[in-house]
């Protein structure tokens, strides 16, 4: 059966009182309610920072998965928060999984206990089955869907209170279909980057098959995948954190389609610090909670007021004169001097950390790392704040050089040069 609207899946008007947690339909407009009034997520995926994202005008923390669930959901209640609990589900092709029944049931009871405990905590908006699986054609997927559907039942038979989402990776229509047609999920999610910009056209292309309410659980600047540039050795080349602020305004007001009467808001990615390719790509925080110029940028988009806190002007860096795309080869103990250059000088300036570290290219099943890499010590030679002469590692192979520029406010920006080590034949 072809379902036009994923909200279509549940009648209101089989449960006598009112949800905690509800979709509707009005003149064509999809309408979430938190209770009993409307709600619109002005939204930031990551596990921290819960006071700094109420202060900003945010209201719901994305997560995706129950680490440390009861003390999130507790941070989140004390600061106001709603929080979009993510329920980890293995990729569909992870046949060693769906292929035993032993391991099924004990996730299904284990997500069981999880919604069962939460489903009263008043921080709870909804929950969100899996993140970015794929939900292909083909009886050999059978068990995947099979296991899928009895998660999405229970949920919504121990918890009618709360709403169930499925997030997937770009707008996909395959994907759509399929869940659609063979799952019960309340609304979709998406994480969208760079493929955002066609959105808009691809909602429309397709709303005569679908079109129900969605969310984008994450969206942000581009990362380091196809389509980034890189260096000659595959090193994918980083803007600063002044260029990545300026990227997320645009981003939104071009490409985040606000004025769809079926999108129930957004989470900005990555509320926090994390290492992805790199420690600062996408973290909006240093490790020690200092703020990088994005985070004033999603108050103003969330309260449409600027922010009066100054952040580092910073420019670009060179390194012995040259940038990124530079393609900079050093040989092993060489000296060499890197400089970040200012749109304008700054007598506020605190300090500047320098430091390099190896670049990281481990990938697991295909994902990036996200174990912290440590720093090399004893290569800095001198540090004059926007000045800093190294030492070239002594092994060969490709590196980064940062520098992160605090304010006396504490406020950061932060960029970085990549670099390959080549000895001598």
């Amino acid at each position: 059966m072809l379902l036009t609207g994923l909200s279509q899946c549940h009648n209101p008007n089989d449960q006598p009182r009112r949800r905690t947690v509800s979709i509707e339909e009005k003149n064509g407009k999809f309408i979430l309610h938190r209770n009993g009034r409307p709600f619109e997520i002005k939204g930031a995926a990551g596990y921290s920072h819960f006071h700094t994202l109420r202060e900003s005008g945010g209201n719901t923390l994305r997560t995706w998965d129950t680490t440390r669930l009861a003390s999130l959901l507790d941070s989140a209640q004390a600061n106001h928060l709603a929080v979009v609990v993510g329920l980890p589900l293995p990729m569909n092709d992870d046949m060693s999984f769906y292929n035993d029944p032993v391991k099924v049931a004990a996730h299904l009871k284990a997500l069981q206990v999880v919604v069962n405990r939460f489903k009263h905590n008043p921080a709870v908006l909804m929950w969100s089955l899996g993140n970015e699986l794929d939900f292909p054609f083909g009886f050999s997927y059978y068990r995947f869907y099979t296991t899928f559907n009895a998660i999405t039942d229970m949920i919504h038979r121990d918890d009618p209170d709360h709403p169930v989402t499925t997030v997937v990776l770009n707008f996909n229509t395959k994907y759509i279909f399929n869940i659609t047609t063979r799952c019960d999920v309340d609304l979709l999610s998406f994480n969208i980057y760079s493929n955002i910009k066609s959105l808009r056209k691809d909602l429309a292309d397709f709303s005569w098959f679908w079109n129900g309410p969605y969310l984008l659980t994450e969206w942000g600047i581009d990362g380091p995948w196809e389509g980034t540039e890189q260096t000659a050795w595959g090193a994918y080349i980083e803007d600063t954190s002044k260029k990545k602020a300026d990227f997320y305004l645009k981003r939104y007001q071009q490409d985040v389609p606000r004025e769809d009467p079926r999108f129930l808001g957004s989470f900005v990615f990555f509320w926090g610090n994390k290492q992805e390719t790199t420690p600062t790509w996408f973290s909006l925080f240093d490790e020690a909670g200092a703020h990088a110029e994005p985070v004033a940028i999603m108050k103003y988009i969330w309260t449409g007021k600027p922010s009066p806190e100054p952040f580092p002007e910073l420019q670009y860096m060179l390194v012995n004169q040259k940038g990124a795309r530079d393609n900079i080869l050093l040989n092993p103990g060489s000296l060499s001097t890197a400089e970040v250059f200012l749109y304008k000088a700054d007598n506020r300036i605190k300090t500047v950390k320098w430091q390099i570290l190896p670049e990281d290219w481990y990938r697991e099943n295909n994902q990036n790392s996200t174990k912290k890499l440590k720093p090399i010590e004893g290569l800095f030679q001198k540090n004059q704040n926007l000045k800093a002469t190294f030492a070239a590692p002594d092994q060969e192979g490709p590196y980064r050089v940062f520098a992160t520029i605090y304010l006396q406010n504490g406020n950061f920006a932060t960029c970085n040069t990549p670099f390959y080590v080549v000895s001598d034949p």
